[in-house]
């Protein structure tokens, strides 16, 4: 039988009747067998990896697309020469935007490759060095002095471990976590085809410039507010904060866009 004393998120001391006058330490988790939390960074679901290219291409594709096509429909007049602009302003910005993410990523993935290998040539050659390198850092970190030159002379044993603590710990670089660069940019590109639409969608369904303009204009802000509210999903953030984060700043943009386009057609006429 056990006498509980305290119950609180601290340890949970207790006595034991079984040894008298000894005092043992049970964790609040064990004494009430708590599931842990669903956090994100144990989800199956790894769509937050991707996260950046995902708003990114969503936030360019509506402000980019309404800024055009906005100009477009107030100098032109013409459903038809709006409508055609959208489709091509989407088509080849998306591609462009795809493959600037692709290109981007892969020379990442190939300046943190090399810098892997350099590691690994002076693992191979200089294995000393590196095991003193990686004790300052175990120190560094807070390890007692005695087991971080255990831990290091343990890791030095094996090449595939010291290389992955060096990139860690010195190169600060997650090699698992250098996703395909293809990835990215589909997700891009999908992003900004999807973002693109918004704005869009009221020239295909209407051919009254008048009301496709205000239509047009009205769905975007609301898109980047949903947008904004959507990462919250995975930052836990306040939803009104991100969405009206993202629409003002995303707005604020498109006006200055819009601005500077109006004022070329100005003095063009």
């Amino acid at each position: 039988m056990l006498i509980i004393l305290e119950c609180t998120n601290s340890p949970i001391f207790f006595f034991s009747q079984k040894k008298k006058n000894t005092m043992e330490v049970c964790s609040f988790e064990k004494m009430h067998k708590l599931e842990k939390p669903d956090f994100q960074h144990r989800s199956k679901v790894r769509i937050a990896s991707t996260m950046k290219e995902i708003v990114f291409g969503m936030e360019d594709g509506m402000v980019s697309t309404l800024g055009a096509i906005t100009g477009i429909a107030t100098g032109s007049q013409d459903h038809s020469i709006v409508l055609l602009s959208g489709f091509v302003i989407i088509a080849v910005e998306s591609i462009s935007m795809g493959i600037g993410s692709y290109l981007s990523n892969k020379s990442e993935i190939d300046i943190s490759m090399r810098t892997i290998h350099e590691e690994q040539y002076e693992i191979d050659y200089f294995l000393d060095e590196e095991r003193e390198e990686l004790v300052e850092m175990y120190t560094g970190d807070g390890w007692p002095p005695k087991l971080a030159k255990q831990m290091a002379e343990v890791a030095s044993q094996n090449r595939d471990l010291i290389l992955k603590e060096m990139a860690y710990r010195e190169l600060q670089i997650i090699p698992e976590s250098l996703e395909n660069p293809w990835k990215k940019g589909f997700f891009m590109s999908g992003a900004y085809v999807l973002g693109g639409a918004v704005p869009l969608l009221p020239y295909v369904f209407s051919t009254k410039l008048s009301f496709a303009l205000s239509l047009s204009i009205l769905l975007t802000l609301i898109g980047l507010f949903l947008l904004g509210v959507y990462t919250t999903k995975y930052s836990k953030r306040n939803w009104l904060r991100a969405g009206m984060e993202m629409l003002i700043f995303a707005t604020l943009a498109a006006l200055i866009g819009y601005a500077v386009g109006a004022a070329v057609n100005a003095y063009q006429s």
